[in-house]
């Protein structure tokens, strides 16, 4: 892992294989995860191409489109560090346990993965050992070095999946049990008047071994899981305009409510 550090503690960058951290040292209570950040293969995974065209590389089934700078933004604005895969979903997936059948797609939203179609169990776990394993250790000790942290993971979603009809949300807030953060949460984008906003939207809230439930739920850390429609964040000014509507919101929820 390679550490570059420059005086400026927003640009303190901690760079792994699976993972970068920024902003490690940053003071604020949030973590922001975003477990799919990146569309990039790796070269030690069938020499850096799973065979899908360029196409197919860049949109959702590779990764969360607008997620990795809605985060970016987040971390500067909430003076909080943030953590971001290195890899594409379909190398891993960070977000599914590692016993979950669509931890290595074979087969998404219509296009087959050439380089996972024949993937045996033994490429599997060397896939979990590079790429999964460490982004979610790295996670974990992030969690641990700080004091009382709250975990936000960012995600984008496709308007439509497998030719279903339009999803309507414009941003989503998922949970599970714990819903400390995404209650008031919700509270709050509703009431700013102008966004369609959905509740365990369009996916539950909870799922056996993904992110969350792996780093927050047991461990009684608050958390919430925000989902923004990917057409609304394909530009950088679009990431920056989510990030600076959403972190003064993201903070009174914190103030406003005790956590």
């Amino acid at each position: 892992m390679t550490g570059i550090h420059d005086g400026d503690p927003m640009k303190d960058l901690l760079l792994h294989d699976a993972y970068e951290i920024i902003g490690e040292t940053l003071p604020g209570r949030w973590l922001i995860s975003c477990d799919h950040a990146s569309n990039r293969v790796p070269a030690c995974v069938n020499g850096g191409d799973l065979g899908l065209p360029k196409a197919d590389m860049e949109r959702h089934i590779a990764y969360d489109v607008g997620a990795e700078g809605v985060t970016r933004h987040l971390s500067r604005l909430l003076d909080s560090p943030a953590i971001l895969s290195r890899f594409s979903r379909l190398v891993i997936d960070p977000n599914r346990g590692e016993d979950d059948p669509t931890v290595m797609m074979k087969l998404y939203d219509g296009s087959i993965i050439p380089a996972n179609r024949h993937a045996d169990a033994t490429e599997r776990e060397r896939r979990l050992a590079a790429f999964h394993r460490p982004y979610h250790k790295a996670m974990a000790t992030l969690l641990a070095s700080r004091s009382a942290p709250v975990l936000l993971a960012m995600h984008s979603y496709t308007p439509q999946l497998q030719g279903r009809e339009l999803r309507p949300w414009h941003i989503a807030v998922l949970h599970d049990k714990d819903s400390r953060v995404a209650t008031p949460l919700l509270e709050r984008l509703e009431a700013e008047g102008e966004w369609c906003v959905g509740e365990n939207e369009p996916y539950g809230g909870h799922l056996d071994g993904d992110s969350i439930d792996r780093q927050a739920l047991g461990l009684g850390i608050p958390n919430v899981l925000i989902e923004i429609r990917n057409d609304l964040i394909e530009t950088e000014a679009q990431q920056v305009w989510w990030a600076e509507r959403l972190a003064p919101i993201l903070t009174e929820v914190l103030v406003e409510n005790g956590l």
